[in-house]
């Protein structure tokens, strides 16, 4: 069993900066990818950013050159690190892993997501 655990969600003005944090805990033989996603009102869950265990990363459009992901290994954790933020990041975000277990399968987590709020 896995978990993975977010923290750093919250309010904040427009133009301000938050950062994500999320870490896997539990029977982890590796980590590949790791990433995170968010879901607005009414709206569908979309991928933010997501990055491999090398350090490659891809974002969303909406988000490139504000938003920076980064992970560290040892930790098993995820960070994103959310500048000039804007009403429409509003939504709670949600930390995936794609991971496996010491019993040799892989397998696809969800944290339980994280409120950000950015008002106007």
């Amino acid at each position: 069993q896995v978990q993975l655990v977010e923290s750093g969600g919250g309010l904040v003005q427009a133009g301000g900066s938050l950062r994500l944090s999320c870490t896997a805990s539990g029977s982890i033989f590796s980590i590949n990818a790791m990433g995170w996603y968010r879901q607005a009102p009414g709206k569908q869950r979309e991928l933010v950013a997501a990055i491999t265990r090398g350090g490659s990363t891809n974002y969303a459009d909406s988000v490139k050159g504000r938003f920076t992901i980064s992970r560290d290994n040892a930790k098993n954790t995820v960070y994103l690190q959310m500048n000039s933020l804007k009403p429409e990041d509003t939504a709670v975000h949600y930390c995936n892993a794609d991971l496996t277990e010491w019993n040799g399968f892989a397998y696809n987590y969800w944290g339980q997501g994280t409120q950000v709020t950015v008002s106007s």
